[in-house]
């Protein structure tokens, strides 16, 4: 979504992260393939909690496309199995 480090410090979530998801009509709302969790830290700027969002973010976005190339991936109504 947008703005969702800026989001997430200003309403003081505990934790943040990314998803891989398949694309459909609306924003970032495709059944989600794998997603990643990070730390909000107290400290954190938005900046660096981005930095540490992207390294994940750079860490599963090939596996998605790993699983999807292996036919791994099933979608069921909102739901990915991954086999």
């Amino acid at each position: 979504g947008l703005n969702s480090q800026k989001q997430a410090l200003e309403y003081g979530a505990k934790v943040s992260g990314c998803s891989v998801h398949f694309v459909d009509a609306g924003m970032d709302t495709g059944p989600v393939i794998i997603q990643a969790v990070v730390k909000v830290n107290e400290k954190d700027s938005v900046e660096s909690l981005s930095k540490r969002i992207l390294k994940e973010e750079h860490r599963i976005y090939p596996e998605a496309v790993n699983l999807f190339a292996r036919k791994k991936i099933r979608v069921s109504g909102r739901r990915t199995i991954i086999s």
